[in-house]
């Protein structure tokens, strides 16, 4: 029995020996090169494509098994021209086998020496790199995906087994490069090319148990790239342990972007922990090193020249998450987090919390029209319901709104948009299945306050809108006069609004708009319409007063307009102003769509001084105006037939005048006052 296993032993060790010798000697006596036409028949038959090697070919297989290649070509396809899609000069790997057998792998190197990559997508969409494969499988077509449809069941069999057995004793990398690479595609198409070049990949220290060192550079479009830092370690079952990576990007000599974390069980859990900080660059500068004009034209060409963010980046397959964000653009600072999950509908969360900003700048210049002035919205914008070159929209699809969750917090300490400046701005949109409500919005205007409650219902085709809006004490001159650049109206606004409307296009709402309200201004004055003024040149006219040529302009101590809206037809019941020798009542009606005006105005020149909290009915002169004609020229006369049956005050008023009367604060005003008074109320 001794003798057998003796003689089995040597007979064992004689097979050994020979295989060793075999794979040390045979490279040297075999011609591998013989061999090229054969590779290359297999590689183009499985390919679909041409492919052809150098003749510098080396082959090892003890002690290590290693392979040098060289001049490696792939082509394109017949359309594409005879140049190759893929080219690479040298190839060459080399792995100890010894060690191979107790599953520790040690390269020695693995090496890629000027490998070229030319994708081409032609003017009909199709790209070189698509329908790689035997001609007889259709390429990348049936054929392939039902070559694709296996593995992906084998995977899913695996995941669902848990199983991520890929263990190995050990691994070591001596070296592992790409070098002078480049990879360059071109879309005949757009006429849209892009290019690598000089790029090189060096990763050292690889090894299960250490972290891997990282370096990449490359030039994009001729600009500097490049990405350091390290990565690891995989651990002794790469796949099933936490990544750790601190890496950091730089492009252009202006962008530094610092990612550091760890991906979490990339073969089982699939998450990440991300922080990310990109230091302040110039957006600006950006451009101007890719020598291409800044994509928006800003009002201020200050802006946009300091950019920063940081922020801490969660998530999985199944949610994302932000903490801790902080963006600074130029002078505004942004404080946020954020949260998306359930992506197929998604389920949105955000907080965030802005210092100030002046939208204003960031927004185009306006441009000018042939007279010099400012064009206005009409002549710089299409048509509502029509996209560029005048063309009709389609019908806007809502189906993504009603499926999307949302739940936003919105707080601005200092806004100015469209000219408004706003402070303590506060915000609160929330939406779930295809109904959004603004609740609450707030802000602090102009002396005063404003808020407003909003819901819109999407579940239908054409979106259904509710609005209440309100004012306390908002000083409606700046308001009006710094968003539009008229003077229309002053005073302090208080006011409640109720809004309704259907439809997603200016006409869809004039036409159903509806809702009611009031509005009140106090101590203000109706800019553009002089009603004594009116009245003194129509009397002018028939010989009663003098004319004048003075800016219109109408004070009051009050001004309430209530009004009901129903399907686009505003009415206003009873519009009242208070005024010191003037009371004034309005009704009338406008139509949104049609944009055309009926009011009649009736104002008293009454015998008294008195006008907020006077409500007292003055007896005095009635001269009715009649307001008609469009929102664009609107046409104001007086009453004649009225004004030639009540031309002067009643005796009994004349003779109040006479003998004086009393101020709002009770003060004794002289017979001389008083007619001054009532002059400026019918001249002035």
């Amino acid at each position: 029995m001794v003798r057998v296993l003796k003689w089995g032993i040597v007979t064992i060790g004689l097979f050994a020996g020979l295989i060793i010798v075999a794979a040390v000697l045979g490279p040297m006596f075999v011609d591998v090169k013989k061999y090229l036409p054969d590779i290359e028949t297999v590689v183009t038959r499985q390919t679909g494509r041409s492919f052809s090697m150098g003749d510098d070919i080396k082959l090892s297989l003890f002690p290590w098994a290693g392979i040098r290649l060289s001049d490696l070509t792939l082509g394109n396809p017949e359309d594409f021209g005879k140049a190759p899609m893929i080219s690479v000069k040298s190839f060459e790997v080399r792995v100890k086998v010894l060690p191979l057998l107790s599953r520790h792998i040690q390269v020695e190197k693995f090496i890629v020496e000027s490998p070229r990559i030319a994708l081409v997508k032609n003017k009909a969409g199709q790209g070189n790199w698509e329908q790689i494969g035997p001609p007889e499988t259709g390429g990348s077509g049936q054929g392939n995906k039902a070559q694709s449809t296996s593995p992906t069941q084998d995977t899913g069999t695996k995941s669902q087994t848990g199983s991520t057995d890929f263990s190995i004793a050990s691994l070591l990398v001596d070296r592992f490069a790409v070098v002078n690479g480049s990879l360059s595609y071109v879309d005949e198409g757009s006429s849209l090319s892009k290019k690598i070049t000089d790029l090189n990949l060096e990763l050292s220290g690889i090894s299960l148990d250490k972290a891997i060192a990282i370096a990449l550079d490359a030039q994009v479009d001729g600009n500097p790239v490049s990405l350091k830092g390290t990565a690891g370690p995989l651990g002794q079952n790469p796949g099933s342990t936490d990544i750790d990576f601190d890496l950091m990007v730089k492009a252009l000599d202006q962008v530094a972007l610092s990612l550091r974390g760890r991906v979490i069980k990339p073969m089982t859990e699939r998450a990440f922990d991300l922080a990310v900080d990109l230091a302040a660059f110039s957006p600006k500068k950006v451009f101007s090193a890719l020598d291409r004009p800044f994509p928006v034209d800003t009002s201020d060409a200050s802006v946009l020249n300091k950019l920063s963010l940081n922020a801490v980046v969660k998530g999985s397959a199944e949610a994302v998450a932000l903490s801790d964000g902080i963006l600074v653009l130029d002078d505004s600072t942004v404080n946020f987090s954020a949260r998306a999950r359930a992506f197929e509908k998604p389920d949105l969360k955000f907080v965030l919390s802005l210092d100030k900003i002046d939208v204003d700048r960031y927004l185009p210049a306006a441009t000018k029209n042939d007279s010099g002035q400012a064009a206005d919205a009409k002549e710089q914008s299409p048509a509502a319901g029509t996209g560029k070159g005048g063309k009709k929209k389609g019908p806007v699809d809502y189906a993504p709104l009603r499926k999307l969750v949302l739940d936003a917090k919105v707080n601005i300490g200092s806004l100015k948009v469209a000219g408004l400046s706003m402070a303590n701005v506060t915000a609160a949109l929330a939406g779930k299945n295809g109904v959004f409500t603004l609740d609450p919005f707030s802000m602090d205007l102009y002396q005063g306050k404003a808020g407003a409650k909003a819901r819109v219902d999407v579940r239908k085709k054409m979106p259904a809108t509710s609005l209440n809006l309100t004012t306390r004490k908002v000083q409606a001159g700046p308001v009006i006069r710094e968003s539009m650049g008229k003077d229309i109206i002053e005073g302090a606004l208080t006011s409640d609004i109720s809004l309704a409307m259907t439809g997603d296009t200016p006409d869809m709402i004039k036409k159903t708009l509806s809702g009611k309200g009031e509005l009140k201004f106090i101590d203000g004055a109706v800019v553009g319409v002089d009603i004594a003024g009116t009245v003194r040149n129509a009397k002018a006219g028939i010989g009663l007063g003098k004319s004048t040529t003075e800016k219109p302009r109408t004070d009051f101590a009050a001004l309430t307009i209530p009004y009901t809206a129903s399907k686009g037809l505003v009415k206003i019941s009873k519009a009242s102003l208070t005024s010191p020798l003037l009371r004034l009542v309005a009704r009338g009606q406008t139509h949104l769509v049609k944009e055309n005006l009926n009011f009649r105005i009736e104002p008293k020149l009454v015998a008294t001084l008195k006008g907020q909290g006077d409500t007292k009915d003055r007896s005095g002169l009635l001269i009715p105006l009649d307001i008609t004609g469009t929102w664009e020229n609107p046409k104001v006369r007086p009453d004649l037939e009225a004004l030639l049956k009540n031309e002067l005050p009643d005796a009994d008023a004349l003779k109040q005048l006479l003998k004086g009367g009393e101020s709002d604060s009770g003060q004794k005003i002289e017979i001389e006052d008083a007619a001054k008074g009532l002059i400026k109320g019918l001249f002035n």
